[in-house]
């Protein structure tokens, strides 16, 4: 799978896609995705909530583990992704279009790689 150029990425493998500031859709990497295995449980911010970039904001269970879920940019989630609650394995399917898991509004700046960057930093990590 190719990661879409027009995404911005962290370190901790989330992904934003910053085209709407007023409600950037958040997610997790395929990387991340097949990194945990089968996703069975996503708890996601509640809508309201403000958040610290790079602080925890929810968790992602897979048959293999829970993983926290950090907040890749500050800001106030806007909206949660319905379906990912009611079919948590979207996170592996679909992890840069149906699996998305939030939206927020940026509140000032972030500290995001390129895809180019990313890449480079998870083929870093040994893979």
């Amino acid at each position: 799978m190719s990661y879409p150029e027009n995404l911005r990425y962290t370190e901790e493998h989330e992904w934003v896609d910053p085209a709407d500031p007023t409600a950037a859709m958040v997610g997790v990497t395929k990387y991340a995705a097949d990194s945990l295995g089968d996703v069975v449980f996503v708890q996601l911010p509640d809508v309201g909530a403000k958040l610290t970039a790079g602080e925890p904001c929810g968790e992602i269970e897979s048959t293999k583990s829970v993983s926290d879920l950090y907040a890749p940019v500050a800001g106030v989630v806007v909206e949660i992704n319905e379906a990912i609650v009611d079919t948590p394995e979207l996170v592996n399917t679909d992890p840069f279009g149906d699996g998305w898991l939030f939206r927020v509004r940026i509140e000032g700046t972030a500290e995001l790689l390129s895809v180019d960057e990313y890449l480079e930093h998870i083929k870093e990590d040994g893979s």
